[in-house]
């Protein structure tokens, strides 16, 4: 379990493998310190197990599935990550409950300058719409955000400050950027519950 609150930037060193799978090695800095195999990390939103590690990176292995529902299989050495440990019971939730489960790749639509901060515009895959709420909160590449607007588009749009744009990805992508979305787990949790009540009514 993460809290969508970055600790750091980190970069990728390598990728080895195929569509299949691949081994993703990452270099990181503060994360490191008292990790150990076998541990979680979130690398963009998405929740990795810690295979390999050395003084100045981590390796995790990334499979089909993965790949296939997340950004991960379009990374190269050089390119920058969004970095999380795992939330201790003794730490203070300082963004939103995000499991680091992937649910689909968005689009960045537009970027507009606000003051120091930015407006962005993502569109989500249509079947993720629903869970999206005007003041919910959503997690984009790892971040923990607040919904600021539903589109028209249809998506919806995020307004960044200065601090999320210069320590995360966000502040590194354009218009086109594909971004990994977690929907807020408890809008899943609801809607599964419902449809058993639901079930219930019409038998």
């Amino acid at each position: 379990m993460f809290t969508g609150i970055v600790e750091e930037l980190g970069e990728i060193a390598s990728i080895t493998g195929n569509a299949d799978g691949v081994r993703l090695k990452v270099r990181a800095g503060a994360v490191l310190d008292g990790a150990k195999v076998g541990e979680s990390i979130a690398v963009s939103g998405v929740c990795l197990t810690i295979v390999e590690l050395d003084g100045q990176s981590f390796a995790s292995d990334v499979v089909a599935e993965t790949l296939r529902r997340t950004t991960l299989g379009g990374l190269r050495p050089g390119d920058p990550v969004d970095l999380e440990r795992p939330l201790r019971f003794d730490q203070r939730l300082g963004g939103h409950i995000v499991q680091g489960h992937v649910d689909g790749v968005g689009t960045i639509t537009a970027i507009k300058p606000e003051g120091e901060g930015i407006w962005m515009e993502i569109a989500p895959p249509p079947a993720l719409l629903r869970y999206l709420v005007e003041k919910g909160s959503v997690a984009v590449d790892g971040v923990s955000l607040t919904v600021a607007a539903i589109t028209d588009a249809p998506g919806f749009a995020v307004a960044l400050i200065p601090h999320t744009l210069a320590i995360t990805t966000l502040g590194r992508w354009g218009v086109g950027g594909r971004v990994n979305i977690e929907v807020d787990i408890l809008a899943k949790h609801v809607e599964k519950l419902l449809e058993g009540v639901q079930g219930r009514w019409t038998t």
